[in-house]
């Protein structure tokens, strides 16, 4: 009788995954998520700097035994993700997934928010997940499918593009456009084997300091969360990690909450 090997839950191993802002919080906890499940991570960042302290992601990577490089990428500039997507499949031939995480924050209220800061913010936040998609999604539809999928890209979107936050209108408004992007991207390319699908965070302690640590936003998160703690970076790593895994499967378009219940409250 033939026994047939269980197939690894949640496989991403050998996968060629790129994480945009992989340097520091969430970003570094998907990195380093998906590495230790096997996959070859690049970590686009335009810097190796880490904000919460510690050693580079890629380096803290590769030193625990792991595949990961750094390429140095600002998703505000076009030359620079055709640049990451071009060394991403020279090295490696394909691209499996793509993890937009990356963005700014600028929190401000409508009459306090000067518009060079605002373009900024749209130009990271929303713009830098189109241009990394797009030059992904020409990459996915010439590769032959696996399992069904061509290419997997899973957005980093937020509660906060679903409700209001204080005084921090530009964020919000980002994160709001990702939630239509990823169910259009998703809707548009399904029929070619290519996978969208978005994880909404809601109040993660990464480590940072400023309005992240804040008493009053603190207080609100706490009071507002069901569950008994805050999140932490790789609750979002674990969330990531099953949207692009095999395990995933007819799931396209949908946005993951994980919130602690926030969004249920």
């Amino acid at each position: 009788m033939t026994v047939s090997t269980p197939v690894e839950a949640m496989n991403v191993r050998d996968k060629i995954c790129i994480v945009t802002g992989g340097a520091s919080g969430i970003g570094r906890a998907i990195a380093r998520r998906l590495a230790e499940h096997g996959a070859k991570v690049i970590v686009a960042d335009l810097t190796t700097e880490v904000i919460e302290g510690g050693e580079p992601t890629a380096d803290l990577i590769k030193r625990e035994g792991r595949h990961a490089e750094f390429v140095r990428t600002d998703v505000s500039r076009m030359a620079d993700v055709e640049a990451l997507l071009a060394q991403a499949v020279a090295r490696h031939g394909r691209l499996d997934v793509l993890v937009n995480n990356a963005c700014i924050r600028h929190a401000r209220p409508l009459l306090e928010m000067e518009e060079e800061a605002w373009q900024r913010v749209i130009d990271v936040n929303l713009s830098g997940v189109f241009r990394c998609s797009r030059a992904a999604v020409r990459q996915m539809l010439q590769q032959d499918p696996m399992a069904e999928v061509r290419g997997r890209i899973v957005n980093l979107s937020s509660q906060h593009g679903m409700i209001a936050a204080p005084q921090d209108l530009a964020y919000g408004v980002s994160k709001a456009g990702i939630d239509y992007f990823t169910r259009q991207v998703a809707t548009d390319y399904a029929e070619h084997g290519i996978v969208c699908n978005a994880v909404a965070p809601g109040k993660i302690q990464t480590g940072a300091g400023g309005r992240a640590v804040d008493p009053g936003v603190l207080d609100r998160a706490v009071r507002r969360t069901p569950w008994s703690r805050l999140g932490h970076p790789d609750d979002v790593a674990r969330a990531v990690h099953f949207l692009a895994s095999d395990d995933a499967t007819f799931i396209t378009g949908t946005t993951l909450m994980v919130d602690g219940g926030w969004m249920a409250a």
